[in-house]
């Protein structure tokens, strides 16, 4: 039988242990369950202002058109240049677009707003989901076909985003391969 001194102790450790384990569980438990599979290229999470269209155009690497002429920008995410008439194309621009036509047109997607509507030339800002959950946002930056780029005031995901971008720079994917990009516009 334990004294009373050593059974209070052993209370205090066992209440401190919960504690910092429903701490942990808070702080990480966003992450941990957004990310499914090894290469983590699906997100689920709660739903705001959600629109299902049809991408019927891929405009560059971070813009697409819907059936109803809406354009959208990813938000959270910068792809290289391939279309603006001002600026020359970027480095790994025209992969990004093709990447990103391969996996989005012609195909019916969720959208879904942080907090701006949209951006100062009007298209809507959106995080993008295709119907099998594939979070597009995040597949462009961690296969290194965009940058993580948030813009305030839209940064819930700013962290999940540059994780993806740490995780393609470290296994050198797409514009971060030293025979490509390497990083750099």
């Amino acid at each position: 039988m334990l004294s009373r001194r050593t059974a209070w102790i052993f209370g205090i450790g066992v209440v401190l242990s919960l504690l910092i384990g429903i701490y942990c569980l808070i702080s990480f438990w966003p992450e941990a369950w957004n990310f499914s599979g090894e290469r983590n290229e699906e997100i689920t999470r709660p739903l705001s202002d959600e629109k299902w269209a049809v991408a019927v155009r891929v405009i560059d690497g971070d813009t697409i058109e819907l059936e109803d002429g809406e354009r959208v920008r990813y938000v959270g995410v910068n792809a290289p240049e391939s279309v603006d008439p001002r600026r020359r194309v970027e480095c790994f621009g025209k992969e990004a677009s093709a990447f990103n036509k391969a996996l989005v047109e012609g195909k019916k997607v969720r959208l879904e707003r942080d907090v701006s509507d949209r951006d100062t030339y009007g298209r809507l800002l959106r995080f993008v989901f295709l119907e099998d959950g594939i979070f597009v946002n995040e597949v462009l930056v961690r296969e290194g076909y965009a940058y993580a780029s948030p813009y305030a005031p839209d940064i819930s995901m700013e962290g999940f985003f540059r994780k993806a971008e740490s995780d393609a720079r470290k296994n050198e994917r797409g514009l971060w391969r030293e025979d490509t990009c390497n990083g750099k516009k």
